[in-house]
């Protein structure tokens, strides 16, 4: 069975954020699926869904929450998948919350934490793809192509630059 990545949030609102996860993993030819669900208001819908990956083939979890809430926390606490969390600002806050909420996970209980935001969720995507690369060359083969389009990206730039200040 192909292994895949669980992209889960609280509400859909939090699509805009975790889209750029689902991008990267599209990017790379990874399967996927999608879940709105709450550690709040849906705790036993939760419960199941996280308890039940490894049967539909997740490997990974990627879980995005804002306003302090646990949902990645809960997740965890149902798998030994890995979990990582994208804190989102969700709340007058600007996503401390859910970073504390995410990030300060009890010993035993491991949530690996990525950035507020979009820049999370993109890092969150390529955290998942290096753990799965770990076991296939494909997608290995696939973040080393991505680190040297992002490296000449960066040169191409560079040079840009260059030639505008010459011509100052």
């Amino acid at each position: 069975m192909k292994k895949k990545v669980a992209v889960v949030m609280g509400s859909d609102s939090d699509y805009t954020i975790m889209e750029e996860s689902v991008k990267v993993l599209r990017e790379h030819k990874v399967d996927y699926e999608v879940m709105v669900t709450s550690a709040h208001r849906t705790p036993e819908r939760t419960r199941e869904f996280a308890s039940s990956a490894e049967e539909r083939g997740v490997a990974i979890f990627i879980v995005g929450a804002g306003c302090a809430a646990h949902l990645a926390g809960v997740i965890a606490a149902d798998t030994i998948l890995p979990v990582i969390g994208v804190p989102i600002d969700a709340s007058p806050l600007r996503g401390v919350d859910a970073l504390y909420a995410t990030v300060q996970m009890p010993g035993g209980i491991p949530v690996a934490t990525m950035a507020i935001g979009k820049a999370g969720a993109t890092n969150a995507a390529l955290l998942a793809l290096e753990i799965l690369a770990l076991q296939d060359s494909g997608i290995r083969e696939g973040l080393l192509r991505h680190r040297k389009n992002m490296a000449e990206g960066v040169a191409k730039k560079n040079e840009a630059l260059q030639s505008r200040l010459k011509g100052e």
